[in-house]
Protein backbone atom coordinates (compact mmCIF):
# COMPACT_ATOMS: atom_id res chain seq x y z
CA UNK A 1 0.00 0.00 0.00
CA UNK A 2 1.03 3.74 -1.01
CA UNK A 3 0.91 7.12 0.88
CA UNK A 4 -1.64 7.89 -1.82
CA UNK A 5 -4.59 4.50 -1.50
CA UNK A 6 -7.20 4.98 0.81
CA UNK A 7 -9.02 3.10 2.95
CA UNK A 8 -11.98 3.69 1.33
CA UNK A 9 -12.23 3.53 -2.73
CA UNK A 10 -13.29 7.55 -3.37
CA UNK A 11 -12.49 8.63 -0.04
CA UNK A 12 -9.91 11.21 1.20
CA UNK A 13 -6.64 9.66 0.72
CA UNK A 14 -4.62 9.56 4.01
CA UNK A 15 -2.41 12.32 3.37
CA UNK A 16 -5.25 14.81 2.51
CA UNK A 17 -7.24 13.99 5.59
CA UNK A 18 -4.17 14.80 7.73
CA UNK A 19 -3.84 17.95 5.17
CA UNK A 20 -7.45 18.69 6.03
CA UNK A 21 -7.98 17.52 9.36
CA UNK A 22 -6.36 19.93 11.93
CA UNK A 23 -3.35 17.84 12.75
CA UNK A 24 -1.40 19.27 9.58
CA UNK A 25 1.66 17.09 10.03
CA UNK A 26 4.12 17.54 6.99
CA UNK A 27 6.60 15.39 4.93
CA UNK A 28 9.30 15.98 7.09
CA UNK A 29 7.17 14.83 10.30
CA UNK A 30 5.99 11.71 8.19
CA UNK A 31 9.44 10.71 7.86
CA UNK A 32 11.03 11.87 11.41
CA UNK A 33 8.19 9.45 12.56
CA UNK A 34 8.33 6.68 10.26
CA UNK A 35 9.63 3.57 12.14
CA UNK A 36 10.42 4.95 15.38
CA UNK A 37 8.74 2.27 17.12
CA UNK A 38 8.86 -0.26 14.32
CA UNK A 39 12.12 -2.36 15.81
CA UNK A 40 10.47 -2.48 19.14
CA UNK A 41 7.61 -3.97 17.68
CA UNK A 42 9.35 -6.79 15.60
CA UNK A 43 8.59 -5.46 12.35
CA UNK A 44 11.33 -6.08 9.52
CA UNK A 45 13.55 -2.94 8.65
CA UNK A 46 12.67 -0.95 11.55
CA UNK A 47 14.78 1.37 12.99
CA UNK A 48 14.59 3.99 15.61
CA UNK A 49 15.63 6.84 17.24
CA UNK A 50 16.00 5.38 20.92
CA UNK A 51 19.53 6.76 22.73
CA UNK A 52 22.29 3.67 21.70
CA UNK A 53 25.06 3.03 24.02
CA UNK A 54 28.52 4.28 21.80
CA UNK A 55 31.18 1.64 21.24
CA UNK A 56 33.12 3.04 23.53
CA UNK A 57 32.97 6.18 26.77
CA UNK A 58 33.04 9.61 24.68
CA UNK A 59 33.28 12.79 26.12
CA UNK A 60 31.04 14.11 23.54
CA UNK A 61 26.74 13.27 23.57
CA UNK A 62 26.19 15.94 20.75
CA UNK A 63 27.15 17.81 17.99
CA UNK A 64 26.98 21.54 16.57
CA UNK A 65 27.94 22.32 13.41
CA UNK A 66 28.36 25.71 12.29
CA UNK A 67 28.55 26.11 8.61
CA UNK A 68 30.25 28.76 6.67
CA UNK A 69 29.87 28.18 3.29
CA UNK A 70 31.62 30.35 0.75
CA UNK A 71 35.34 29.56 1.61
CA UNK A 72 36.43 31.47 4.30
CA UNK A 73 40.04 33.40 3.99
CA UNK A 74 41.91 31.52 6.43
CA UNK A 75 45.08 34.36 5.74
CA UNK A 76 42.53 37.45 6.94
CA UNK A 77 41.06 35.12 9.63
CA UNK A 78 42.92 32.60 11.41
CA UNK A 79 46.12 32.11 9.81
CA UNK A 80 48.71 35.05 9.80
CA UNK A 81 51.56 34.79 7.03
CA UNK A 82 53.37 38.19 7.37
CA UNK A 83 55.98 36.90 3.96
CA UNK A 84 53.19 36.86 2.46
CA UNK A 85 52.30 40.83 4.08
CA UNK A 86 55.77 41.22 2.92
CA UNK A 87 55.97 40.00 -0.47
CA UNK A 88 52.40 41.83 -1.29
CA UNK A 89 52.46 42.56 -5.30
CA UNK A 90 55.13 40.06 -6.38
CA UNK A 91 55.16 37.53 -8.59
CA UNK A 92 53.93 33.71 -6.93
CA UNK A 93 55.79 31.20 -8.88
CA UNK A 94 53.44 28.28 -8.39
CA UNK A 95 50.43 27.62 -9.92
CA UNK A 96 47.48 28.02 -7.79
CA UNK A 97 44.69 26.70 -10.15
CA UNK A 98 42.14 29.44 -9.68
CA UNK A 99 38.54 28.74 -10.90
CA UNK A 100 37.43 31.95 -11.76
CA UNK A 101 39.21 34.35 -14.24
CA UNK A 102 40.84 37.38 -12.68
CA UNK A 103 43.98 35.45 -11.25
CA UNK A 104 45.97 34.98 -13.79
CA UNK A 105 48.90 37.85 -13.42
CA UNK A 106 49.87 35.75 -10.36
CA UNK A 107 50.40 38.34 -7.36
CA UNK A 108 50.61 37.77 -4.22
CA UNK A 109 48.04 40.03 -1.91
CA UNK A 110 49.10 40.23 1.89
CA UNK A 111 46.09 40.79 4.26
CA UNK A 112 44.73 44.01 4.91
CA UNK A 113 43.87 43.00 8.54
CA UNK A 114 46.47 42.67 11.61
CA UNK A 115 47.04 39.74 13.93
CA UNK A 116 47.11 39.76 17.65
CA UNK A 117 48.00 37.29 19.79
CA UNK A 118 44.82 35.89 22.25
CA UNK A 119 44.36 33.63 25.35
CA UNK A 120 46.82 32.15 27.42
CA UNK A 121 47.94 29.54 24.92
CA UNK A 122 48.97 32.87 22.94
CA UNK A 123 46.67 32.05 19.62
CA UNK A 124 47.05 34.34 16.67
CA UNK A 125 43.97 35.69 15.22
CA UNK A 126 42.60 38.59 13.26
CA UNK A 127 41.19 41.96 14.35
CA UNK A 128 38.39 40.85 12.51
CA UNK A 129 37.27 37.87 14.98
CA UNK A 130 38.03 39.79 19.00
CA UNK A 131 35.23 37.33 19.94
CA UNK A 132 36.47 33.79 18.81
CA UNK A 133 39.81 35.44 20.48
CA UNK A 134 37.89 35.62 23.71
CA UNK A 135 37.18 32.16 23.72
CA UNK A 136 40.62 30.83 22.01
CA UNK A 137 41.89 29.21 25.13
CA UNK A 138 38.79 26.96 24.53
CA UNK A 139 38.94 26.18 20.77
CA UNK A 140 41.20 23.52 18.72
CA UNK A 141 42.18 25.68 15.67
CA UNK A 142 43.19 23.60 12.45
CA UNK A 143 44.85 25.43 9.97
CA UNK A 144 45.71 22.26 7.53
CA UNK A 145 42.28 21.46 6.30
CA UNK A 146 41.86 20.01 2.59
CA UNK A 147 39.63 19.97 0.45
CA UNK A 148 38.99 17.43 -2.82
CA UNK A 149 37.52 20.22 -5.46
CA UNK A 150 37.78 24.36 -5.76
CA UNK A 151 33.92 24.47 -6.49
CA UNK A 152 31.60 25.46 -4.30
CA UNK A 153 29.06 22.27 -4.57
CA UNK A 154 31.72 19.71 -4.93
CA UNK A 155 33.17 20.79 -1.74
CA UNK A 156 30.14 21.68 -0.19
CA UNK A 157 29.28 17.52 -0.50
CA UNK A 158 32.48 16.77 0.76
CA UNK A 159 32.09 18.84 3.94
CA UNK A 160 28.97 17.37 4.03
CA UNK A 161 29.74 13.51 3.43
CA UNK A 162 33.45 13.84 2.92
CA UNK A 163 33.14 12.26 -0.23
CA UNK A 164 33.03 14.61 -4.00
CA UNK A 165 30.34 12.80 -5.16
CA UNK A 166 26.60 13.00 -4.12
CA UNK A 167 24.82 9.95 -2.83
CA UNK A 168 26.07 9.62 0.49
CA UNK A 169 24.44 10.47 4.12
CA UNK A 170 26.09 13.55 6.18
CA UNK A 171 27.46 13.08 9.04
CA UNK A 172 24.43 14.30 11.10
CA UNK A 173 22.62 11.46 9.40
CA UNK A 174 25.90 8.88 10.41
CA UNK A 175 25.40 10.52 14.12
CA UNK A 176 22.00 10.15 14.50
CA UNK A 177 21.78 6.62 12.84
CA UNK A 178 24.76 5.52 15.02
CA UNK A 179 23.20 7.22 18.56
CA UNK A 180 19.79 7.50 18.29
CA UNK A 181 18.77 10.89 20.35
CA UNK A 182 18.31 11.37 24.14
CA UNK A 183 14.75 13.40 23.90
CA UNK A 184 12.09 10.87 22.18
CA UNK A 185 9.64 14.74 21.30
CA UNK A 186 12.48 16.16 19.01
CA UNK A 187 14.21 14.58 16.26
CA UNK A 188 17.49 14.24 16.76
CA UNK A 189 19.01 15.92 13.73
CA UNK A 190 17.88 19.41 13.61
CA UNK A 191 18.66 21.92 10.65
CA UNK A 192 18.50 25.69 11.31
CA UNK A 193 18.93 27.69 8.13
CA UNK A 194 18.67 31.53 7.56
CA UNK A 195 14.83 32.40 6.97
CA UNK A 196 16.05 34.70 3.74
CA UNK A 197 17.25 31.78 1.79
CA UNK A 198 19.02 28.06 1.31
CA UNK A 199 22.90 28.16 1.34
CA UNK A 200 24.25 27.47 -1.70
CA UNK A 201 23.73 23.31 -2.16
CA UNK A 202 22.30 23.56 1.41
CA UNK A 203 19.92 20.73 0.48
CA UNK A 204 22.84 18.33 -0.14
CA UNK A 205 24.22 19.09 3.61
CA UNK A 206 21.30 17.35 5.21
CA UNK A 207 20.57 14.15 2.96
CA UNK A 208 20.23 10.88 4.98
CA UNK A 209 20.24 9.30 1.28
CA UNK A 210 20.17 5.53 1.57
CA UNK A 211 19.60 5.47 5.65
CA UNK A 212 16.64 5.72 6.98
CA UNK A 213 14.40 8.89 6.47
CA UNK A 214 13.97 9.51 10.12
CA UNK A 215 18.23 9.84 10.39
CA UNK A 216 17.87 12.82 7.68
CA UNK A 217 17.83 16.77 8.80
CA UNK A 218 14.77 18.05 9.90
CA UNK A 219 13.72 22.01 9.32
CA UNK A 220 13.32 24.52 12.21
CA UNK A 221 12.69 27.60 11.61
CA UNK A 222 14.15 31.07 12.72
CA UNK A 223 11.59 32.92 12.52
CA UNK A 224 6.97 32.22 12.63
CA UNK A 225 6.12 28.47 13.95
CA UNK A 226 9.65 27.03 14.43
CA UNK A 227 8.13 23.61 13.22
CA UNK A 228 6.89 23.62 9.46
CA UNK A 229 3.51 22.25 8.95
CA UNK A 230 3.47 20.69 12.38
CA UNK A 231 0.62 22.72 13.81
CA UNK A 232 -2.96 22.94 12.19
CA UNK A 233 -3.34 26.19 9.93
CA UNK A 234 -6.47 27.21 12.24
CA UNK A 235 -6.39 26.87 15.71
CA UNK A 236 -8.70 23.86 17.46
CA UNK A 237 -9.37 23.17 20.43
CA UNK A 238 -7.48 20.80 22.04
CA UNK A 239 -10.45 18.19 22.38
CA UNK A 240 -10.69 18.53 18.93
CA UNK A 241 -7.17 17.53 17.99
CA UNK A 242 -7.34 14.67 20.34
CA UNK A 243 -10.57 13.34 18.90
CA UNK A 244 -9.32 14.02 15.31
CA UNK A 245 -5.76 12.10 15.41
CA UNK A 246 -8.05 9.02 17.49
CA UNK A 247 -10.35 8.75 13.99
CA UNK A 248 -7.24 8.98 11.99
CA UNK A 249 -5.03 6.13 14.21
CA UNK A 250 -8.78 4.13 13.20
CA UNK A 251 -8.91 4.08 9.95
CA UNK A 252 -4.56 3.46 10.24
CA UNK A 253 -5.61 0.36 12.47
CA UNK A 254 -7.93 -1.02 9.65
CA UNK A 255 -5.70 -0.64 6.84
CA UNK A 256 -3.01 -2.72 8.83
CA UNK A 257 -5.66 -5.39 9.87
CA UNK A 258 -5.49 -5.30 5.53
CA UNK A 259 -2.16 -5.04 5.11
CA UNK A 260 -0.14 -6.51 8.04
CA UNK A 261 3.42 -6.43 6.56
CA UNK A 262 3.13 -2.75 6.15
CA UNK A 263 5.92 -2.09 8.89
CA UNK A 264 6.04 1.85 8.11
CA UNK A 265 1.93 2.06 9.08
CA UNK A 266 2.26 0.56 12.21
CA UNK A 267 4.98 2.66 13.05
CA UNK A 268 2.99 5.52 12.18
CA UNK A 269 0.11 4.48 14.06
CA UNK A 270 2.31 4.37 17.52
CA UNK A 271 3.86 7.70 16.57
CA UNK A 272 1.13 9.99 15.90
CA UNK A 273 1.13 10.05 20.35
CA UNK A 274 4.81 11.46 19.52
CA UNK A 275 3.51 13.87 16.97
CA UNK A 276 0.94 15.52 19.03
CA UNK A 277 3.92 15.88 22.08
CA UNK A 278 6.16 17.55 19.28
CA UNK A 279 3.72 20.38 18.49
CA UNK A 280 4.49 21.44 22.37
CA UNK A 281 7.94 20.99 22.76
CA UNK A 282 9.23 21.95 20.29
CA UNK A 283 7.62 25.50 20.27
CA UNK A 284 8.77 25.60 24.04
CA UNK A 285 12.53 24.69 23.33
CA UNK A 286 12.61 27.16 20.38
CA UNK A 287 11.35 29.91 22.50
CA UNK A 288 14.31 32.15 22.75
CA UNK A 289 12.32 34.97 24.58
CA UNK A 290 13.05 32.84 27.75
CA UNK A 291 16.47 33.81 27.69
CA UNK A 292 17.76 35.99 30.21
CA UNK A 293 18.99 39.68 28.82
CA UNK A 294 22.80 38.52 29.72
CA UNK A 295 22.31 35.55 27.17
CA UNK A 296 20.40 36.83 24.52
CA UNK A 297 23.44 39.66 24.23
CA UNK A 298 26.59 37.04 24.33
CA UNK A 299 24.68 36.20 20.70
CA UNK A 300 24.36 39.40 19.43
CA UNK A 301 20.48 39.36 19.73
CA UNK A 302 20.74 43.00 20.31
CA UNK A 303 22.00 44.00 17.16
CA UNK A 304 20.69 43.85 13.24
CA UNK A 305 23.57 42.60 12.08
CA UNK A 306 24.33 39.51 14.47
CA UNK A 307 20.29 38.43 15.68
CA UNK A 308 19.46 36.47 12.52
CA UNK A 309 22.56 33.87 12.94
CA UNK A 310 22.53 34.70 16.91
CA UNK A 311 19.04 33.37 17.51
CA UNK A 312 20.24 29.95 15.65
CA UNK A 313 23.15 29.56 17.50
CA UNK A 314 21.48 30.34 20.95
CA UNK A 315 18.84 27.69 19.35
CA UNK A 316 21.13 25.44 18.75
CA UNK A 317 22.45 25.98 22.68
CA UNK A 318 18.49 24.96 23.45
CA UNK A 319 18.18 22.09 21.70
CA UNK A 320 21.22 20.05 23.00
CA UNK A 321 20.55 21.34 25.88
CA UNK A 322 17.31 19.43 25.17
CA UNK A 323 18.73 16.21 24.19
CA UNK A 324 18.88 16.75 20.46
CA UNK A 325 22.03 14.88 18.97
CA UNK A 326 23.18 16.67 16.43
CA UNK A 327 22.54 20.52 15.08
CA UNK A 328 23.46 21.60 12.04
CA UNK A 329 23.28 25.81 12.21
CA UNK A 330 24.01 27.72 8.30
CA UNK A 331 25.57 31.05 8.63
CA UNK A 332 23.61 32.55 5.75
CA UNK A 333 22.01 32.17 2.92
CA UNK A 334 23.98 31.49 -0.50
CA UNK A 335 27.66 31.12 -0.04
CA UNK A 336 28.18 34.65 1.94
CA UNK A 337 32.24 33.61 2.99
CA UNK A 338 32.80 34.06 -0.77
CA UNK A 339 34.90 36.80 -1.42
CA UNK A 340 36.12 37.32 -5.07
CA UNK A 341 36.43 41.20 -5.32
CA UNK A 342 36.35 43.79 -2.67
CA UNK A 343 37.85 41.85 0.56
CA UNK A 344 38.12 44.23 2.79
CA UNK A 345 34.32 45.35 2.52
CA UNK A 346 33.14 41.80 1.94
CA UNK A 347 34.67 40.38 4.26
CA UNK A 348 34.29 42.54 7.18
CA UNK A 349 30.45 42.03 6.36
CA UNK A 350 30.92 38.92 7.64
CA UNK A 351 33.34 38.89 10.63
CA UNK A 352 30.68 40.12 12.98
CA UNK A 353 29.35 36.62 13.16
CA UNK A 354 32.16 35.67 15.34
CA UNK A 355 29.62 37.33 18.20
CA UNK A 356 26.93 34.71 18.07
CA UNK A 357 30.22 31.54 16.83
CA UNK A 358 31.86 32.65 20.50
CA UNK A 359 28.64 33.26 22.57
CA UNK A 360 27.53 29.60 21.50
CA UNK A 361 31.43 28.91 23.19
CA UNK A 362 30.84 31.08 26.69
CA UNK A 363 26.87 29.52 27.14
CA UNK A 364 27.68 26.22 26.59
CA UNK A 365 30.39 26.64 29.06
CA UNK A 366 28.86 28.59 31.63
CA UNK A 367 26.21 25.74 31.37
CA UNK A 368 28.36 22.98 31.66
CA UNK A 369 27.74 21.68 28.43
CA UNK A 370 30.73 22.25 26.66
CA UNK A 371 32.41 18.91 28.08
CA UNK A 372 29.77 17.24 26.32
CA UNK A 373 29.10 18.92 23.10
CA UNK A 374 31.41 18.99 19.96
CA UNK A 375 30.95 22.58 18.06
CA UNK A 376 32.73 22.32 14.46
CA UNK A 377 32.86 25.78 12.77
CA UNK A 378 33.73 25.06 9.17
CA UNK A 379 33.28 25.81 5.58
CA UNK A 380 34.20 24.24 2.87
CA UNK A 381 37.76 25.56 1.30
CA UNK A 382 40.22 28.33 1.76
CA UNK A 383 41.14 31.30 -0.41
CA UNK A 384 44.38 31.75 -2.35
CA UNK A 385 46.99 33.90 -1.57
CA UNK A 386 47.03 35.97 -4.70
CA UNK A 387 44.88 38.52 -5.47
CA UNK A 388 41.72 38.37 -7.93
CA UNK A 389 41.25 41.16 -10.03
CA UNK A 390 37.40 41.88 -11.13
CA UNK A 391 36.56 44.68 -13.44
CA UNK A 392 35.53 47.72 -11.53
CA UNK A 393 36.88 46.54 -8.25
CA UNK A 394 39.91 47.06 -6.56
CA UNK A 395 42.81 44.28 -6.82
CA UNK A 396 41.86 42.53 -3.51
CA UNK A 397 39.58 39.77 -4.19
CA UNK A 398 41.08 36.05 -3.43
CA UNK A 399 39.64 32.63 -5.60
CA UNK A 400 39.04 29.49 -4.25
CA UNK A 401 41.98 27.08 -2.69
CA UNK A 402 41.21 23.43 -2.05
CA UNK A 403 44.98 23.13 -0.98
CA UNK A 404 44.50 24.65 2.45
CA UNK A 405 42.27 26.14 4.61
CA UNK A 406 40.94 26.91 8.34
CA UNK A 407 38.46 25.40 10.82
CA UNK A 408 38.18 25.40 14.54
CA UNK A 409 36.33 22.60 16.78
CA UNK A 410 35.82 23.51 20.40
CA UNK A 411 34.48 21.27 23.22
CA UNK A 412 33.68 17.39 23.21
CA UNK A 413 36.92 16.16 24.60
CA UNK A 414 38.70 17.88 21.60
CA UNK A 415 42.22 19.63 22.89
CA UNK A 416 41.74 23.68 24.22
CA UNK A 417 43.74 26.56 23.37
CA UNK A 418 45.25 24.07 20.64
CA UNK A 419 46.72 25.29 17.13
CA UNK A 420 47.33 22.24 14.98
CA UNK A 421 48.82 21.82 11.06
CA UNK A 422 51.16 24.42 9.11
CA UNK A 423 50.51 25.95 5.91
CA UNK A 424 53.55 27.11 3.71
CA UNK A 425 54.96 30.89 4.19
CA UNK A 426 51.93 32.29 1.77
CA UNK A 427 48.93 30.13 3.62
CA UNK A 428 48.84 28.14 -0.36
CA UNK A 429 49.12 24.79 0.61
CA UNK A 430 49.19 23.30 4.26
CA UNK A 431 52.60 20.89 4.69
CA UNK A 432 52.09 19.75 7.98
CA UNK A 433 49.10 17.12 9.67
CA UNK A 434 46.73 17.65 6.44
CA UNK A 435 42.89 17.29 7.74
CA UNK A 436 40.95 15.74 5.42
CA UNK A 437 36.81 16.03 5.66
CA UNK A 438 36.91 12.38 6.22
CA UNK A 439 39.60 12.98 9.41
CA UNK A 440 36.94 15.04 10.47
CA UNK A 441 34.34 12.65 10.43
CA UNK A 442 36.69 9.79 11.61
CA UNK A 443 37.66 12.29 14.66
CA UNK A 444 34.21 13.74 15.43
CA UNK A 445 32.99 9.80 15.69
CA UNK A 446 35.96 9.30 17.88
CA UNK A 447 34.76 12.18 20.64
CA UNK A 448 31.28 10.50 20.70
CA UNK A 449 32.43 6.95 21.30
CA UNK A 450 32.18 5.63 17.73
CA UNK A 451 34.33 3.86 15.88
CA UNK A 452 34.22 4.69 12.33
CA UNK A 453 34.75 1.88 10.73
CA UNK A 454 31.96 0.06 13.20
CA UNK A 455 29.34 2.50 12.08
CA UNK A 456 27.66 0.26 9.75
CA UNK A 457 25.07 0.03 7.13
CA UNK A 458 24.03 -2.63 4.69
CA UNK A 459 22.76 -0.93 1.57
CA UNK A 460 21.82 -3.17 -0.86
CA UNK A 461 23.83 -5.79 -0.05
CA UNK A 462 27.28 -4.10 0.41
CA UNK A 463 28.27 -3.28 3.45
CA UNK A 464 28.47 0.77 3.89
CA UNK A 465 30.91 2.44 7.29
CA UNK A 466 30.88 5.82 7.87
CA UNK A 467 33.75 7.13 6.35
CA UNK A 468 34.46 4.32 3.77
CA UNK A 469 38.35 4.73 5.26
CA UNK A 470 39.53 1.85 2.39
CA UNK A 471 38.66 4.65 0.10
CA UNK A 472 38.86 8.14 1.95
CA UNK A 473 41.97 6.76 3.83
CA UNK A 474 40.23 8.66 7.09
CA UNK A 475 41.84 8.52 10.17
CA UNK A 476 41.41 9.84 13.34
CA UNK A 477 44.05 12.73 14.76
CA UNK A 478 44.07 11.55 17.91
CA UNK A 479 46.29 14.97 18.64
CA UNK A 480 43.54 16.57 18.15
CA UNK A 481 41.83 14.82 21.51
CA UNK A 482 42.55 15.82 25.29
Amino acid sequence: MTDHQSYNPGSLTRRELLASGGVGLGSFALSYLLGEEARAAGLPGGHDLKPKAPHFKGGAKAVIQLVQTGGPSQMDLFDPKPELTRLDGKTFTEDTEPLQPGSEANKLLGSPFQFQVHGECGMELSELVPHIGEVADDICLVRSQLSTHNNHTEAIVTLATGFLNTGRPVLGAWVSYALGTENQDLPAYVVLRDPNGYATSGGLMVKNEWLPAIYGGTEFSTTGDPVHNLKPSTPRPASVERRTLDFITRLNSRQLARYPLESDLAARIQNFELAARMQFSATDVLDVSQESKYTRGLYGLDNDRTKSYGTRCLMARRLVEAGVRFVQVFVGAGQPWDQHQDLRANILSMSAGDTPSAGLIKDLKDRGLLDSTVVIWAGEFGRLPVSQETPGSARDGRDHNKYAGSLWIAGGGFKKGFVYGVTDDVGFRATENHFTMPDMFATVAHALGLDHDRVVFNHQGRVETMTDAKVSSAKVHHDLLA
